[in-house]
C-alpha cells in the first residue's frame, strides 16, 4: 500500500497555544488516538514548549526557514537546513524562533516501531516508509513522478525512489517494526 501526498493538499491544525500549525501526512493505523507513527509538517511562528510524547521516539528536520534553538534539560541544539535530530518524546524541549521556520516531523512508538530518517541524493528504498522531495524531481518504482512539496507514505511493499534531476534531494524515512 501506497498513498502519495501533497503540501497544499494536507489537512491543517492550529496549535493550541497559538504558536503555530501542523499539517498531518499520515498517523498510522488511520483513526488510532493510540498511533503507532506519525509523520507531520509543522510550521512554528512563535517561541514556545513542545507536547510531550512519553513512549514516543521523535525526528525533527528543519525545513525552511530561519534559526530554531531547542532548549531543555539535557543542553541545547540549533537546528539546521534539511539535518534531522532525533530526541526522545518524553524531554521537555522549548523551541526559541528567528522568523518562521517549518519542519518536518516522524514520531514513532518506542515499544513496536522504529525510524531513521536521511536526506538522499541517490536512489533510496525501504519495505516501509515516508518520503518527502526536498528538491529535484524523483520517479517511484511504479513509475510516479515527484516533485518539490510532494511525496509517499508506503507499508509493506518493496518502493525504490529514483533522482531524476541532477539537484534532487530527498527526505527519507525507513521505518522498521521492533518484533
Amino acid at each position: 500500500m501506497s498513498t502519495r501526498f501533497a503540501y497544499d493538499q494536507l489537512p491543517v491544525s492550529r496549535w493550541r497555544n497559538g504558536g503555530g500549525e501542523t499539517r498531518e501526512i499520515v498517523s498510522y493505523p488511520p483513526g488510532d488516538a493510540q498511533f503507532a507513527w506519525r509523520a507531520s509538517i509543522a510550521t512554528i511562528s512563535a517561541d514556545g514548549p513542545f507536547s510531550p510524547f512519553p513512549g514516543i521516539d521523535r525526528v525533527i528536520t528543519l525545513l525552511h526557514g530561519d534559526s530554531v534553538l531547542l532548549r531543555g534539560d539535557h543542553g541545547e541544539h540549533f537546528l539546521q537546513p534539511h539535518r534531522p535530530w532525533p530526541f526522545p518524546g518524553e524531554w521537555a524541549i522549548e523551541a526559541r524562533i528567528r522568523g518562521s521556520c517549518e519542519d518536518f516531523n516522524i514520531m514513532t512508538r518506542r515499544d513496536n516501531w522504529r525510524s531513521q530518517v536521511t536526506v538522499e541524493q541517490k536512489t533510496a528504498s525501504s519495505e516501509n516508509g515516508v518520503a518527502w522531495v526536498l528538491a529535484g524531481e524523483w520517479q517511484t518504482s511504479a513509475g510516479e513522478m515527484l516533485e518539490v512539496n510532494q511525496g509517499i507514505w508506503w507499508l509493506d511493499e518493496k518502493l525504490h525512489l529514483a533522482p531524476q534531476t541532477s539537484d534532487a534531494r530527498l527526505l527519507f524515512v525507513t521505518l522498521s517494526r521492533d518484533l
